[in-house]
């Protein structure tokens, strides 16, 4: 089934109205019919309203409302992912695949050791092409909220945004205590804020490290093995997708 998003004041009693260049997509790409059934979500609340396309005008589809499903979809701890910038189209297929992994945010980070470098003009141009993979990856999966790309910030920067969360995650290749992330992965509750920062290609330089330790970020390991940059941060969700998702929170 296919999803879109629309504003709020676009849900109206049983009548919903798609804009915009979705209306194209619905229309002539995809050749949906009067009849069919398409998902909705507003980006406002966890539902998901499931309606069939009653009419198509010059610039609008007209929907009407068959059901809410009110199963949330989103994870009950908001993630942030704190993400080295790294070379070439990676930053792309990580934004895609934390989309569908359900991470919250993501921030592209600065560090020491980033081949890339953005000016302040490319860092906007790439940030609307990064929001527009967000947003087609949060249809794709059927998320109820687009998560939110912002602009890159630099290592000081992000590590004292992160530092705030309830929960603040570094996964390191020379930590090693397995017991100590069972225990902080293992003690989430529900509603916790989490952050998680991943290095780029290069990894950590050892003074970012002493910055997050400074600031009572946790390190924690992944295994015994070394990970690309684009495999830490989806590992990291992956386990705690699992470990939210598989028990109930108190």
């Amino acid at each position: 089934m296919y999803h879109f998003f629309v504003p709020p004041d676009q849900i109206q009693d049983k009548r919903i109205r798609i804009t915009g260049g979705d209306v194209n997509h619905i229309k002539n790409v995809l050749r949906l019919k009067p009849g069919d059934e398409i998902s909705v979500s507003n980006g406002a609340d966890q539902r998901e309203y499931r309606c069939g396309i009653v009419e198509y005008t010059q610039d609008e589809v007209l929907c009407e409302l068959r059901f809410i499903k009110e199963d949330g979809v989103e994870l009950p701890c908001p993630v942030t992912l704190y993400q080295g910038i790294p070379k070439g189209d990676k930053m792309e297929f990580i934004i895609q695949k934390a989309v569908e992994l359900g991470v919250a945010r993501i921030v592209p980070v600065a560090m020491k050791r980033c081949v890339v470098r953005l000016d302040d003009k490319k860092a906007a141009s790439r940030r609307e092409r990064w929001q527009a993979i967000a947003q087609a990856a949060a249809k794709q999966s059927r998320r109820a909220v687009v998560p939110q790309v912002s602009l890159p910030l630099r290592w000081e920067e992000a590590a004292q945004e992160a530092a705030g969360a309830d929960v603040a995650l570094l996964p390191y290749e020379l930590a090693e205590d397995f017991a100590h992330t069972r225990e902080l992965i293992g003690g989430l509750k529900k509603g916790q804020s989490i952050s998680v920062m991943i290095g780029p290609e290069g990894g950590f330089d050892e003074e970012e490290i002493a910055l997050a330790d400074s600031l009572n970020i946790e390190r924690i390991t992944l295994g015994k093995r070394i990970l690309r940059t684009e495999t830490a941060g989806m590992v990291m969700l992956s386990v705690l997708m699992y470990e939210m998702e598989s028990r109930r929170f108190e």
